[in-house]
């Protein structure tokens, strides 16, 4: 009896150490080195209850008119939370008529949609839903196919201390995309040290992103790789989606959209804001060319001269902004 006695006190004291030395798991949100914490606004803080409840509405098709698409439809973990499409289809094969923008570090920006016409995250929830060619939703009519769902209810309560409703919804979903950070590309471990991770070709694609010939970093830069200002860099000379003047009327803000970041540019192709450019190296070229015509194009879009090499070499580069591990992570996971 005291052998047994003394078999199974080991036995838990083996148990309670193995429990104690296995890593935590990872949390919500994961600060890169180097990014500033992302603001969750008053009311919606982040909660292991939100986020659970939005990353489940995130993959769920249960937001669109026919229960066929969902965020991740057109927003791919894998790809940066982007389709690889140059229009993304909505309800009913229906064709959008803008790409799909990552939704890394989508926490960051200071307004959201290609015009920039959308002040907080909360709200951008709202256009897809009610866009013809997305969910083509009413989010009142979802919140009621969800409060038939008891488990919906349910986590709705905990999450919020109410049932569903367009607050809820807007909110948990916006509270999931906000940690969707992502800075551990190679690139970022340069920075912090780790001299060896990138190539003599990424190095030198490095100088000339940031030199004075090319000056990219001019509108990408910063953590995020954008200024979020809102430019023309010449892709049409007349271009049949008006940009920002769609949302001013200004004359002046005509084929203007917002600049986007180029962290994961590497696999968040078909590029631009209709997805009319294919590949890194057709991007590099339309930059090296100066662009066509437009009288609103920016004056830092001009020809570059770079030769094979260098574009060879600034595709490099960009290629070593990817995360890997952002793109892999199974928080992000259905």
């Amino acid at each position: 009896m005291k052998n047994s006695f003394l078999l199974i006190t080991c036995l838990l004291l083996f148990s309670c150490k193995k429990e104690q030395s296995e890593p935590s798991a990872e949390p919500l949100l994961a600060v890169p080195e180097g990014f500033p914490a992302p603001v969750f606004p008053e009311g919606n803080e982040l909660t292991q209850e939100r986020w659970a409840l939005g990353k489940r509405l995130f993959f769920d098709p249960i937001l669109s008119s026919d229960r066929t698409v969902s965020c991740a439809s057109c927003h791919l973990p894998e790809m940066a939370f982007t389709d690889g499409k140059q229009f993304s289809e909505g309800v009913d094969g229906r064709l959008g008529n803008r790409n799909a923008p990552t939704l890394a570090n989508v926490a960051y920006h200071p307004y959201y949609t290609r015009e920039g016409g959308v002040p907080t995250l909360e709200m951008q929830i709202l256009v897809p839903i009610q866009e013809h060619a997305e969910f083509d939703m009413n989010i009142l009519d979802i919140a009621e196919r969800l409060n038939a769902d008891s488990s919906y209810v349910r986590e709705s309560r905990a999450a919020y201390d109410r049932v569903p409703d367009a607050f809820v919804i807007t909110r948990s979903i916006a509270c999931f995309e906000r940690t969707m950070l992502s800075g551990n590309s190679p690139y970022d471990q340069y920075l912090q040290g780790k001299t060896n991770v990138l190539t003599a070709a990424e190095r030198r694609g490095m100088d000339l992103f940031f030199g004075e010939k090319t000056n990219c970093s001019q509108c990408h830069g910063g953590f995020n790789f954008t200024n979020y200002a809102f430019e023309n860099n010449g892709l049409y000379e007349d271009y049949p989606d008006p940009g920002r003047f769609r949302l001013t009327g200004d004359e002046a803000d005509r084929a203007l959209f917002k600049v986007p970041t180029l962290r994961n540019v590497g696999v968040t192709a078909p590029y631009m804001h209709d997805g009319s450019l294919p590949t890194l190296e057709s991007v590099i070229e339309h930059y090296n060319s100066g662009g066509k015509n437009h009288p609103h194009k920016s004056g830092l879009v001009k020809p570059l001269g770079l030769t094979a090499a260098e574009r060879a070499d600034l595709a490099a580069f960009l290629e070593s902004l990817t995360d890997d591990d952002f793109l892999n992570n199974p928080k992000f996971k259905k």
